[in-house]
Protein backbone atom coordinates (compact mmCIF):
# COMPACT_ATOMS: atom_id res chain seq x y z
CA UNK A 1 0.00 0.00 0.00
CA UNK A 2 1.33 3.43 -0.91
CA UNK A 3 1.80 6.04 1.78
CA UNK A 4 1.62 8.80 -0.84
CA UNK A 5 -0.44 11.73 0.43
CA UNK A 6 -3.64 12.39 -1.52
CA UNK A 7 -4.41 15.93 -2.61
CA UNK A 8 -8.20 15.91 -2.45
CA UNK A 9 -10.89 15.81 0.22
CA UNK A 10 -13.93 13.66 -0.50
CA UNK A 11 -15.77 15.32 2.41
CA UNK A 12 -15.94 18.54 0.35
CA UNK A 13 -17.30 16.80 -2.77
CA UNK A 14 -20.97 16.16 -3.68
CA UNK A 15 -20.05 12.54 -4.56
CA UNK A 16 -19.39 13.15 -8.24
CA UNK A 17 -17.70 9.79 -8.83
CA UNK A 18 -20.80 8.11 -7.41
CA UNK A 19 -22.82 9.58 -10.27
CA UNK A 20 -20.95 7.52 -12.87
CA UNK A 21 -23.56 5.34 -14.59
CA UNK A 22 -21.29 2.27 -14.54
CA UNK A 23 -20.14 1.54 -11.00
CA UNK A 24 -18.96 -1.96 -11.78
CA UNK A 25 -19.01 -4.58 -9.03
CA UNK A 26 -17.68 -8.11 -8.82
CA UNK A 27 -18.78 -11.19 -6.88
CA UNK A 28 -16.66 -10.27 -3.84
CA UNK A 29 -18.23 -6.80 -3.74
CA UNK A 30 -21.75 -8.22 -3.84
CA UNK A 31 -20.91 -10.77 -1.12
CA UNK A 32 -19.58 -7.94 1.07
CA UNK A 33 -22.74 -5.88 0.50
CA UNK A 34 -24.96 -8.90 1.15
CA UNK A 35 -23.19 -9.49 4.47
CA UNK A 36 -23.51 -5.80 5.33
CA UNK A 37 -27.29 -5.93 4.80
CA UNK A 38 -27.72 -9.41 6.27
CA UNK A 39 -29.16 -10.87 3.09
CA UNK A 40 -28.46 -13.78 0.78
CA UNK A 41 -26.05 -13.08 -2.08
CA UNK A 42 -28.67 -13.81 -4.76
CA UNK A 43 -31.08 -11.36 -3.15
CA UNK A 44 -28.30 -8.76 -3.05
CA UNK A 45 -27.70 -9.21 -6.78
CA UNK A 46 -31.40 -8.68 -7.51
CA UNK A 47 -31.94 -5.76 -5.15
CA UNK A 48 -28.63 -3.86 -5.42
CA UNK A 49 -27.33 -4.48 -8.94
CA UNK A 50 -28.34 -4.65 -12.58
CA UNK A 51 -26.75 -5.77 -15.83
CA UNK A 52 -24.25 -3.37 -17.32
CA UNK A 53 -23.69 -2.50 -20.96
CA UNK A 54 -20.84 -4.96 -21.49
CA UNK A 55 -21.43 -8.72 -21.55
CA UNK A 56 -21.29 -10.12 -18.01
CA UNK A 57 -20.91 -6.67 -16.44
CA UNK A 58 -22.74 -6.04 -13.16
CA UNK A 59 -23.27 -2.47 -11.93
CA UNK A 60 -24.83 -0.86 -8.87
CA UNK A 61 -28.35 0.51 -9.12
CA UNK A 62 -28.91 4.27 -8.92
CA UNK A 63 -31.40 6.62 -7.29
CA UNK A 64 -32.63 10.02 -8.49
CA UNK A 65 -30.35 12.92 -7.62
CA UNK A 66 -30.91 16.68 -7.68
CA UNK A 67 -27.34 17.43 -8.74
CA UNK A 68 -26.43 14.75 -11.27
CA UNK A 69 -29.74 13.23 -12.41
CA UNK A 70 -28.93 9.87 -10.82
CA UNK A 71 -26.37 8.67 -8.30
CA UNK A 72 -25.41 5.44 -6.55
CA UNK A 73 -28.24 4.12 -4.40
CA UNK A 74 -25.93 4.17 -1.37
CA UNK A 75 -25.38 7.93 -1.31
CA UNK A 76 -27.28 9.81 1.37
CA UNK A 77 -28.83 12.75 -0.55
CA UNK A 78 -28.56 15.06 2.46
CA UNK A 79 -25.00 14.39 3.63
CA UNK A 80 -23.64 13.23 0.23
CA UNK A 81 -21.85 10.48 2.16
CA UNK A 82 -21.69 6.77 1.43
CA UNK A 83 -24.11 4.79 3.59
CA UNK A 84 -22.15 1.55 3.04
CA UNK A 85 -18.67 3.04 3.35
CA UNK A 86 -17.13 0.06 5.18
CA UNK A 87 -18.78 -2.38 2.74
CA UNK A 88 -18.25 -0.30 -0.42
CA UNK A 89 -17.08 -2.03 -3.62
CA UNK A 90 -13.41 -2.27 -4.59
CA UNK A 91 -13.85 0.25 -7.43
CA UNK A 92 -14.98 2.83 -4.86
CA UNK A 93 -12.12 2.00 -2.50
CA UNK A 94 -9.57 2.49 -5.27
CA UNK A 95 -11.01 5.63 -6.89
CA UNK A 96 -9.48 7.80 -8.30
CA UNK A 97 -6.35 5.66 -8.28
CA UNK A 98 -4.07 8.69 -8.20
CA UNK A 99 -3.12 11.29 -5.62
CA UNK A 100 -5.32 13.87 -7.38
CA UNK A 101 -9.01 13.82 -8.28
CA UNK A 102 -9.90 15.80 -11.41
CA UNK A 103 -13.41 16.65 -10.27
CA UNK A 104 -12.16 17.85 -6.88
CA UNK A 105 -9.65 20.14 -8.62
CA UNK A 106 -12.38 21.49 -10.92
CA UNK A 107 -14.83 22.04 -8.05
CA UNK A 108 -12.17 23.73 -5.92
CA UNK A 109 -11.39 26.09 -8.83
CA UNK A 110 -15.09 26.94 -9.40
CA UNK A 111 -15.64 27.58 -5.70
CA UNK A 112 -12.66 29.94 -5.66
CA UNK A 113 -13.83 31.85 -8.77
CA UNK A 114 -17.37 32.19 -7.46
CA UNK A 115 -16.21 32.91 -3.92
CA UNK A 116 -18.71 30.29 -2.77
CA UNK A 117 -17.18 27.48 -0.67
CA UNK A 118 -20.34 25.38 -1.00
CA UNK A 119 -20.99 25.67 -4.75
CA UNK A 120 -21.83 22.41 -6.49
CA UNK A 121 -21.29 22.15 -10.23
CA UNK A 122 -23.94 20.01 -11.87
CA UNK A 123 -24.60 18.49 -15.24
CA UNK A 124 -28.22 19.68 -15.13
CA UNK A 125 -29.06 23.11 -16.48
CA UNK A 126 -31.39 25.24 -14.41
Amino acid sequence: MSSERVLYNCDRCPAYCCSYPRIIVNKTDVKRLAKHFGMEVEKAYKKLTKKGHEKGEVVLRHQKDEHFGTICQFIDPETRGCTVYHARPRICRDFPGTKRCGYYEFLKFERMLLEDPDYVSTTNSE
